[in-house]
């Protein structure tokens, strides 16, 4: 290997590291002068940092009774005040917030493997898309809160079974996303041409079809997760959800519309856990498309 040739290699690989370092720049300074995105991304993981600390925020446990202190308003020593037994209402905030939280990963999770696999092999099997996108108009023509109450009422009202039914009732929503994303790839020449190298189907899908559908598929995944804390609370609320006394914002607002009049901040506190929880998760969602998705950013402009 002559000097040349070394020194053409070197300059190369320093061109490479200068595009990356301009590229991971561009990111940055995108992200920041997102305001959505940046919002957002607060939001939720300050929301994020209190889920994972809940058990050291707090002396109190969320399960802790203590009747004498029934109903007590805000205060130094109970910071959201007490429940209607006695119960410190932060700590079953923050470990509600926990739960919600968990329930919105898992189901962003499960939902994003389920339907990445749905989607892709629709998109490229055509016998396939007749039956899976089938189920699909199936799941999704009933309403979801409706079909998640009727799943956790047949499976039971637990953490993992409110987990299942959210999931069945988002992969539908996330399968369709990709497929979409997926169809327009299949329809590519060099599409065409890898099938007619020999390349095998399962190589098409995993290597040139589905690295295509990540940037919808995030975009898509931050809302399903929004909609699976506010659905969450609904079956709390509903008692289809998270079964008292184990703490969650839903059932914590139930006990409080009793004494919604008279104890205040037994449903003023957990909504707003709630509502921030929601817009957090919307707002980088909302973000994360503005930046990803540059003909979103066109037509608003």
């Amino acid at each position: 290997m002559d000097a040349k040739t070394v020194l053409e290699g070197t300059y190369f690989s320093d061109s490479r590291k200068e595009l990356q370092k301009e590229r991971r720049s561009l990111l940055i300074r995108r992200f920041l002068s997102n305001r959505m995105l940046l919002t957002g991304s607060v939001i939720t993981v300050l929301l994020g940092i209190i889920a994972l600390l809940a058990p050291f925020l707090t002396s109190y446990t969320p399960l802790e009774m203590q009747m004498v202190k029934r109903l007590q308003a805000p205060s130094l020593e109970h910071w959201f005040g007490t429940d209607n037994f006695g119960r410190d209402l932060f700590s079953r905030v923050v470990h509600g917030t926990r739960v919600s939280m968990a329930v919105g990963i898992s189901v962003a999770f499960i939902t994003m493997i389920t339907g990445t696999v749905i989607g892709l092999y629709s998109a490229y099997y055509k016998f396939l898309d007749h039956i899976l996108m089938r189920i699909c108009d199936g799941l999704m023509a009933f309403p979801g809160i409706l079909l998640a109450i009727a799943l956790t009422a047949a499976l039971g009202s637990n953490m993992i079974n409110v987990i299942i039914a959210l999931s069945i009732i988002s992969t539908p929503t996330i399968a369709r996303v990709v497929r979409s994303a997926a169809i327009v790839v299949k329809e590519q020449v060099y599409i065409e041409a890898l099938r007619a190298q020999g390349a095998s189907a399962s190589r098409i899908i995993w290597y040139h079809m589905a690295p295509n559908t990540v940037s919808p598929l995030i975009i898509q995944i931050t809302f399903v997760f929004a909609v699976s804390v506010l659905i969450e609370a609904a079956l709390s609320f509903l008692g289809a959800g998270i079964a008292p006394p184990n703490p969650s914002l839903g059932n914590i607002l139930y006990d409080g519309k009793v004494v919604i009049f008279s104890a205040w901040w037994m449903t003023v506190f957990p909504g707003l856990f709630i509502l921030l929880s929601v817009l957090g998760l919307n707002l980088f969602g909302d973000g994360l498309r503005d930046m990803l998705d540059p003909h979103t950013n066109k037509a608003k402009k």
